[in-house]
């Protein structure tokens, strides 16, 4: 990704998490949209207790499907 390209907010998290979970990002949208009754909080914790997933990286997820979710 050049410079200028660079992902900013919740969506420069998503490298990182596809490496390290193995997942692409698609993967765990499907997953919140599973959960979209849940608060923000909620699906923060529902993502790390049920998923394994870091707090930085399931709340980035969970911005980013909640903004796209408001549009």
């Amino acid at each position: 990704m050049s410079e200028d390209a660079k992902a900013t907010g919740p969506a420069s998290y998503f490298p990182a998490i596809e490496k390290k979970y193995g997942q692409p990002i698609d993967h765990w949208l499907q997953l919140l949209a599973s959960v979209s009754e849940k608060k923000h909080m909620e699906q923060v914790a529902w993502l790390k207790t049920e998923h394994g997933l870091g707090h930085g990286h399931a709340n980035a997820l969970v911005a980013h499907h909640l903004a796209g979710a408001k549009k």
